[in-house]
């Protein structure tokens, strides 16, 4: 079943040319340089199934960029009369670009990891552990305990300690373990 017809983008000479820069230049991320091409070839007057097809994407991809397109018009005219290729080209690879996604809250805050950092640096005696050195159970015990947070796995405790080092220790905040050679 036939849908509606897709609305046809127009190009200017100067947003032809761009697109066109993007798709031939070599360090141009294959993300940007298909959407270009989709741009393109709507402006060709090609219909979404037809692009989709010839650049081996889902139709609905096409639709989509090709609707992102038309609702930066206005701002497209506004770069076109200011007449400065560099930021029409800025505006464009923007334009093009992975829109931000919101990702999913954040488990802690600062303060927390700031706690749990703090922790860390203090020697395990003075909270009356029974070892030399933290591990990431102890710390994650420990930090629940002092109702730093309600929980925080091992794992998690120890992906952010060793992958963040901090300047103020002088020692590795975590136990090490013994490598065998």
């Amino acid at each position: 079943m036939r849908g509606p017809k897709p609305q046809r983008i127009e190009l200017t000479d100067r947003q032809r040319a761009e697109l066109e820069r993007i798709v031939r230049r070599t360090t141009s991320p294959q993300r940007e340089v298909t959407r270009a091409k989709i741009i393109l070839e709507a402006a060709d007057g090609a219909n979404n199934e037809q692009i989709a097809r010839e650049l081996g994407i889902h139709r609905e991809k096409v639709r989509a960029w090709r609707g992102r397109w038309l609702e930066a018009a206005k701002g497209l005219a506004t770069m076109e009369a200011e007449g400065d290729d560099k930021a029409l080209g800025q505006y464009i690879s923007r334009l093009l670009a992975d829109q931000a996604r919101p990702g999913a809250p954040a488990t802690f805050s600062p303060e927390q990891l700031c706690l749990i950092i703090a922790l860390a640096c203090e020697p395990p005696e003075q909270s009356d552990r029974p070892v030399t050195h933290w591990t990431p159970q102890e710390l994650a015990d420990e930090a629940i305990k002092r109702q730093i947070v309600t929980r925080i796995s091992p794992r998690h405790v120890g992906r952010f300690l060793n992958g963040r080092p901090t300047s103020a220790a002088s020692k590795p905040l975590l136990a090490q373990p013994r490598s065998s050679r």
